[in-house]
């Protein structure tokens, strides 16, 4: 059997990624690979039923394949129209029916954070402090002790300077789970979006109590607050845009 035989047995079994690294190989590899068979076979693995056309929805099934496998990629956001130094939080945290916590956070607190995590907090809630994505995370000062048998609740609104808008980003959620790997507390809440996104449903808002590793099992020493959006906005510019289209009154 011929190289050349060889190849036509192993082409249609390669996924797009490779069939395209093959055309870069020589001139020989890539006129064998431009063969529209074995783009029909890449599209077969992500689109079945389309292939069952006899002829291509498009020019060719190259042409499908680099048309919507581009699409699979992130879109570049157009610069957001706010901006922290234009927001203010206001964070309330209450056990059971009293106030334990209510502060008002300027944007560019939340979003500076905390530069320098306290000595003595694990690995792991230091490596999660001081990874690349966006966090907004505000220093607790002084610190406050939280009974572990009590409910406690959290509110976040945040505020338009421009406008003297609001919007809720938690409403009087319940931190209900607390992970003891990474030393936290967290409450969630569903965002309320502007009606006119209306196909945007189901993004979720994070808060958590970032606490220390003190060996009580009765009490978490809260030394931090982290809010962030899971993967829904993961960079500052994503979480700015997801801001913008809140509900505000």
């Amino acid at each position: 059997m011929s190289y050349e035989e060889i190849l036509k047995v192993v082409f249609p079994l390669l996924e797009g990624a490779d069939l395209a690294s093959c055309m870069a190989v020589c001139k020989q590899w890539r006129d064998m690979a431009q063969d529209d068979y074995f783009w029909k076979c890449v599209c077969a693995k992500r689109w079945p039923s389309i292939c069952k056309r006899s002829d291509p929805p498009t020019v060719t099934y190259y042409k499908l394949y680099q048309t919507f496998y581009k699409r699979q990629h992130r879109q570049i956001l157009l610069p957001p129209r706010l901006s922290f130094d234009n927001l203010e939080f206001f964070i309330d945290i209450w056990t059971d029916d009293k106030l334990i916590f209510s502060e008002v956070v300027p944007g560019p607190v939340l979003h500076t954070g905390i530069k320098s995590p306290p000595p003595g907090i694990c690995d792991r809630l230091r490596f999660q402090l001081e990874g690349p994505d966006c966090k907004m995370t505000l220093p607790v000062e002084p610190r406050f002790k939280v009974p572990l048998g009590e409910t406690v609740s959290v509110s976040v609104l945040v505020g338009r300077k421009d406008s003297n808008r609001v919007a809720c980003i938690i409403n009087k959620s319940v931190f209900d789970y607390i992970d003891r790997t990474s030393y936290r507390a967290m409450a969630f809440d569903y965002l309320g979006l502007s009606p006119a996104h209306p196909f945007v449903p189901g993004i979720r808002a994070w808060i958590s109590l970032l606490f220390m590793d003190d060996r009580n099992d009765s009490v978490i020493d809260v030394f931090g607050i982290e809010m962030d959006f899971c993967d829904a906005a993961k960079s500052r510019d994503e979480v700015l845009w997801l801001l913008d289209i809140l509900d505000w009154k």
